[in-house]
């Protein structure tokens, strides 16, 4: 199918700003942005819940476990972190858990159970500031 220009151009455009801030930012920055972006695929992938939109669903709800995993997670210290990345991490393979359950039973309340798990982690997270991102 064809897209017009100005939608591909649009679209690289945001790509690269997105290239950019990631480059740029510091450990802390990242690990918000992360957050940011998982708390986005929650909400995305409840209204393609809703809508019955089961590709979307599935695509948002993907990139929720993978942000989890891939980021979230791998980011932790366990040396560093102690019993803090310990707990993060138990909770972060929880939450995968419930996602994936969420996905093959299309439970919304188990999407609102993890971000009402997560909100609060990502807000502490931004509260902190840079200084404290070494940490964990």
């Amino acid at each position: 199918m064809f897209t017009p220009a100005h939608i591909r151009s649009a679209s690289a455009y945001k790509r690269v700003g997105a290239d950019t801030i990631v480059h740029s930012a510091d450990p802390h920055r990242l690990v918000h942005l992360l957050f940011e972006e998982l708390l986005q695929s929650l909400t995305n992938a409840r209204g393609s819940m809703a809508r019955k939109q089961q590709a979307e669903k599935g695509a948002s709800i993907g990139r929720a476990v993978r942000i989890l995993e891939e980021g979230l997670k791998a980011g932790l210290n366990d040396a560093r972190g102690g019993e803090i990345a310990s707990n993060l991490r138990a909770l972060y393979d929880y939450c995968i858990m419930q996602l994936t359950k969420a996905n093959a039973l299309n439970d919304d309340a188990l999407l609102v159970e993890v971000r009402g798990l997560l909100e609060p982690i990502a807000a502490a997270w931004h509260q902190i500031g840079p200084k404290g991102s070494d940490r964990v």
